[in-house]
């Protein structure tokens, strides 16, 4: 009996080992397909037995669908989703993983079965079958949608050809210039190409070279470099510069017959000290019955830029002003941008407003929307009005202090509901002439920020109320909202288990349980080392705001209508606004929705991009900075662990950099995906995300936008 059992256990061992040799060689030719006898000679089965067993177990396989049987006793690999579509990411070792809603983990690509698809690209998938303990895997058949159409890099020249060599690391090919398409780009320049050809078994892309940056390293070449790897224009066609300088400065009689006037109404703006547009205006007096009329003046750009015109198509076509470490590329030509629309002192302006009125708490009573024209009084910076507030003397004092009161109460009113405050640290940069930066400080909102803040939320949020509550009757007109899903149920989970690790805790029983612990979260971390980091990971479990027809509320201010309505200059989902509000204050039928919702989609991906021009244009600014420091030591917190090294951010500058594993040469060290820290396996050591660490600035790479650290240890 004892020797049956054993002989019965080392049959299923033999199977079992047989079995999985056989999805080995399916999986690892995953479109081809075999009989039994191909699949014997493979795997060098010759025995009569062997063979026997091997028919029954290939049968077996298809009938458990690891396998199909394509013709009879011919088998291929089999797929039960088979086919997805997703967007891919590449790792710095050039393999990839796509992101897919239809399956619910990560699919690995590997470098081979990319088949020529890039770092973003929307792409179709062939799914391997998955193995027991193994990855989902899988290989692209399609490149569905290309996120880039040129790219950015530097110009090798030899002899009889030439390279663009990519920054970026979602294009791990180098794209062959012939000579004559490098439109007299030099060896070691920076320049834009595009793909040309890429034929189906070649390795490398064709490409042509459709503008030269310059020099690397200057500071124009490489914001330019930033801004086309984005795909973001930096200048203006000239058809366009021409139909503004035709827009006149001039305000017929006519028009300010049409229009509630606002001149003689204490107004001014509150902006940046460098901001040149000005897009919002406050207006403050008391009514006869004791209550406040406060009216928010939006500038009317819509008035100047019609429906269809050549600057109307240019600004759909960029979606949003970028704001960069160095400049602002605008929107609208920068007569509009600068002159015509903004809203600058003792200069007569046509705005579009919400006007309200309100109690000494802060309670709306009467609501107004029109066409308005101001003339500003007086043109504050967040800095001089915060310190009117804090002392109660300069101009407007008594106003700016009750606008403050009211303000306040509306925050606290919006808290209370369930909004979440998010109040990072934002790095500015001093600079010098030439670009270079000198010195990093911080951007705070300080109660001056949080007036005009909370009273372009009041008005975003009552127009947005207006068109999609108080107007709707049977069904809501089509209107462009700004909308923010609830968070996202995994990585909600993932950011508890992180702060659970830190000693933290937040409640994911509801959606208003969960805002309030996250608010109270952010309370408690306020001054300590992880506060950056805990903020960053809560940032990326929210669910991303964009612009939408389909009004789903807004999450994260807890406001069930929000639009954007109160910056034109710079947002084109603004302008859209506008005409909405105007067409349906005149009685006007409901817009195409499917048009409008194309719209939304464009703007939400021109913000997306503009937001990551912005964030490469500080690492960049970083690096520079930190590019004639190489030695010298720092306290840094832990911002990020990974198993290829330790992310480290510098207390007093914010710049973050990497220490490589490789560099902590004391152990070797584990990364631990749980806890989201490095073990060392002899000592025990832990590098844990918001521990403090003394780093030395190892190296700078301005290409690609690096800093490394070593630990710095006495």
């Amino acid at each position: 009996m004892s020797r049956k059992r054993k002989k019965k256990g080392n049959n299923n061992n033999s199977s079992s080992q047989l079995i999985n040799a056989i999805i080995d060689l399916f999986a690892n030719h995953p479109t081809q397909s075999f009989n039994y006898k191909q699949v014997a000679k493979r795997l060098h089965l010759k025995q009569d037995s062997q063979r026997a067993q091997l028919i029954e177990l290939l049968a077996q396989l298809a009938q458990n669908e690891e396998l199909e049987e394509v013709e009879p006793g011919k088998y291929k690999l089999h797929s039960k989703t088979r086919y997805i579509t997703g967007t891919l990411q590449l790792t710095s070792s050039n393999n990839g993983f796509v992101l897919s809603d239809e399956v619910d983990e990560e699919v690995f690509i590997a470098f081979k079965n990319l088949n020529h698809a890039l770092g973003g690209d929307t792409v179709k998938v062939y799914l391997y079958a998955k193995r027991p303990g193994r990855r989902l895997e899988g290989e692209v058949v399609e490149v569905i949608e290309r996120k880039r159409k040129q790219f950015v890099g530097r110009v090798e020249v030899a002899k009889n050809f030439a390279f663009l060599v990519p920054d970026s690391k979602d294009v791990p090919y180098d794209i062959f210039i012939p000579l004559n398409k490098l439109n007299k780009a030099k060896n070691g320049q920076k320049a834009v190409a595009r793909i040309t050809d890429w034929p189906e078994n070649v390795k490398n892309p064709f490409g042509e070279i459709i503008e030269v940056l310059g020099a690397p390293g200057k500071n124009e070449t490489e914001i330019h470099a930033i801004l086309a790897e984005f795909e973001l224009p930096y200048r203006f066609p000239e058809e366009v510069n021409k139909e503004a300088e035709k827009i006149p400065d001039r305000i017929s009689a006519e028009e300010i017959r049409n229009r509630r006037d606002f001149r003689t109404v204490p107004t001014f703006t509150i902006d940046p000290i460098d901001a040149k547009d000005f897009d919002d205006a406050i207006s403050f007096q008391i009514l006869p019955n004791g209550n406040y009329e406060i009216g928010v003046h939006i500038a009317d750009v819509t008035y100047y830029v019609k429906s269809g015109s050549l600057i109307d198509e240019e600004a759909l076509k960029r979606g949003t002003s970028v704001y960069l470490v160095d400049r602002v590329v605008p929107m609208l030509p920068e007569k509009l941008s600068n002159f015509v629309c903004s809203l600058r002192p003792n200069e007569d302006k046509l705005c579009y407003s919400a006007v309200f009125e309100m109690d000494a708490n802060a309670r709306v009573l009467n609501q107004w929307f029109g066409r308005t024209i101001i003339n500003s009084d007086r043109r504050f910076n967040y800095e001089e009005a915060q310190q009117i507030i804090e002392t109660g003397k300069g101009d407007f004092a008594e106003i700016l202090q009750t606008l403050d009161r009211l303000a306040k109460i509306l925050r606290n009113e919006r808290m209370k509901k369930g909004a979440i405050e998010f109040d990072r640290l934002e790095p500015k940069f001093e600079l010098d002439s030439e670009g270079r930066p000198l010195r990093v400080f911080f951007k705070e909102n300080k109660d001056s920020n949080k007036l005009i803040e909370e009273f372009m939320l009041l008005a975003n949020r009552s127009v947005a109320e207006f068109v999609g509550k108080k107007l709707k009757g049977n069904k809501a007109p089509t209107f462009v909202y700004r909308v923010h899903d609830k968070p996202n149920e995994q990585k909600l989970a993932a950011f508890a288990d992180f702060v659970k690790n830190l000693g933290y805790k937040i409640s994911t029983a509801n959606a208003r349980k969960t805002a309030e612990s996250i608010n109270n979260l952010l309370v408690h971390v306020k001054g300590k080392n992880e506060e950056g980091v805990i903020e960053n990971l809560a940032l990326r479990a929210m669910a991303k705001a964009e612009y939408s027809t389909n009004n789903i509320g807004h999450y994260g201010l807890a406001f069930d209508f929000y639009t954007h309505f109160t910056s034109p200059i710079r947002r084109y989902p603004d302008m859209l606004v506008h005409r909405l509000l105007d067409h349906y204050l005149h009685n006007g039928a409901s817009k195409d929705k499917n048009r409008y919702e194309k719209m939304c989609k464009h703007a939400s991906d021109m913000e997306r991009r503009a937001t990551e021009a912005e964030r490469a244009s500080i690492k960049y600014k970083q690096v520079e900075f930190m590019s004639d420091k190489i030695g010298k030591v720092y306290e840094g917190i832990i911002s990020g662990v990974t198993e290829w090294g330790l992310y480290v951010e510098i207390k007093e500058n914010l710049c973050e950099g990497m220490i490589p594993i490789r560099e902590l040469d004391d152990d070797f060290y584990y990364f631990d995906e749980e806890k989201y820290c490095l073990i060392g396996r002899r000592y025990g050591r832990k590098f844990q995300i918001g521990d403090t660490v003394t780093i030395k600035v190892w190296r700078t790479n301005l290409l690609k936008k690096q800093i490394d650290f070593r630990l710095f240890e006495e």
